[in-house]
Order: C-alpha cells, then sequence, then structure tokens
C-alpha cells in the first residue's frame, strides 16, 4: 500500500495508531509541515495522558464517592483504533472522541498520570506514542553518531532556545545494567549535564528489547556553540560520541 499523508494523521500519530508504513511517511510529512509539527507538540502531552491512564482504588475504600470505573481506560485507545480501521479520514475526530473520554474518567473516579517503573524507559517506544522527546528528535535538528565497536548509536535532535538548547536522545544498542549521562561539549570544551538515567539489565534497543531509549533535557550552551554529544558512563568511560 501507498501511504497517504494526511494533516489529520497528527492524532493518530501522536497515540500511536499508525501502521509503520503510515508511520514512516507521516514522519517524513512532519519534518517539512510546520503546521503539524506545531500540533503534535501540542497534543502530545494529552496522548501521553490517554496512554498512562489508570484506575485508582474504588473510592467506597476511602470514605465515600462513587467507585472508580469497571472497564480499564484501555479500551479507550481499543476504540479508536477500531474506528481508524473503519475510516482513517476521521482519524482527527476519533482523536478528539478519545480526549471527551479521558475527561468522562476522570469525572468517574480515574486518575491520569505518570505509570512508568524503574525498568521502563522515559518515553515508551513499543506503541509509538510520540511525547516532547520522540517528537524533538524526529523534527528536530538531527545529528547521528555510532560506536562500530560497541554496536551503540544514537540521534539527537536539537532545537534552539533562548535559554540555551532543548535535546532529544534516541540511544539503541545499549545493555545494561548501567548509569549513564548525556554531556553537551562546547566548542571551548565547556561540559554540561543534559539528562542522566538507568539502563535496566535487559537494555535498550537489543534483541529482546527492541525499543530504544528515548529522553530529552537542555543545556545552556547556545546551539551556536556546541561542538559535540557524549553519553557517559557513570565510573568512566564514553559510550558514544554524536558530533554535532
Amino acid at each position: 500500500m501507498t501511504p497517504r499523508v494526511d494533516h489529520t494523521d497528527v492524532g493518530a500519530y501522536a497515540l500511536g495508531l499508525l501502521e509503520d508504513e503510515d508511520r514512516r511517511a507521516f514522519e517524513a510529512h512532519l519534518r517539512g509541515c510546520e503546521r503539524c509539527r506545531a500540533e503534535l507538540a501540542e497534543m502530545s502531552g494529552l496522548a501521553s495522558l490517554l496512554t498512562d491512564m489508570g484506575p485508582v482504588p474504588d473510592a467506597e475504600q476511602d470514605g465515600g464517592g462513587a467507585p472508580a470505573p469497571s472497564e480499564p481506560p484501555a479500551q479507550v485507545i481499543d476504540l479508536m483504533r477500531r474506528g481508524r480501521e473503519r475510516d482513517r479520514r476521521a482519524r482527527r475526530g476519533t482523536y478528539a472522541i478519545g480526549a471527551v473520554a479521558a475527561a468522562a474518567l476522570l469525572a468517574t473516579g480515574t486518575v491520569i498520570g505518570a505509570s512508568a517503573t524503574d525498568d521502563a524507559p522515559p518515553v515508551a517506544g513499543g506503541g509509538h506514542s510520540h511525547g516532547p522527546a520522540q517528537a524533538l528528535v524526529i523534527w528536530g535538528e538531527r545529528h547521528s553518531g555510532q560506536n562500530t565497536e560497541r554496536g551503540v548509536s544514537g540521534v539527537v535532535g536539537l532545537e534552539s532556545k533562548g535559554w540555551g538548547t532543548h535535546v532529544g536522545l534516541e540511544l539503541r544498542g545499549v545493555r545494561g545494567p548501567l548509569r549513564c549521562r548525556l554531556e553537551a561539549v562546547s566548542r571551548t570544551g565547556e561540559r554540561a549535564v543534559v539528562t542522566g538515567w538507568r539502563v535496566p539489565d535487559q537494555g535498550y534497543g537489543v534483541p529482546g528489547s527492541p525499543n530504544p531509549l528515548v529522553t530529552h533535557g537542555g543545556t545552556a550552551i547556545s546551539r551556536q556553540e556546541l561542538s559535540r554529544f557524549e553519553v557517559r558512563i557513570e565510573g568512566g568511560g564514553t559510550l558514544l560520541t554524536i558530533p554535532v
């Protein structure tokens, strides 16, 4: 099938409803469409909320109020997926329905918030739910690097800000357990930590754990002053260097 790209694909993309071929086509479209990039940035927060929904304990256990809904929040996403299969051009409307459903769940006792565990990546990659970090890696100023000896590869996406540089990172081929940090290095040798994370035993972007690590952070070093990024291992050693 030859994928057709519509501006209305933004909501389906943010929720991870696009098939692989459609997703790749939309990501290519996204790099050249400022309108869709802006809309994705606005939607990414709500998409994250929808995918992270989880029920709170029954209000009866807390001394009153209505009990939590019996239907799992995952069915909201399932309804959207089935709706998209029936009518691909109704994706944006489906996304709006999902937003209303989320509000209804809030009113009936469902809490929306982060549900990541210690072993979960900062942004889950399995469902293609694109938050700010992955959106930045996709449509930001992209630079890549590879450590062939260790089989590690990575991509940074950069966005110049008034306070410095917003940095997104996608990292593959990393095996744990490790504690790592991303450092920005200026042309004069100044270093600044952008963000840090723990790599669980199963790793990221490796056989048995194919999803990459996707995270983001910031540095006060301006884009014009940046020379490279280094993924450093706590305790010593450089895992990957990405020149910019």
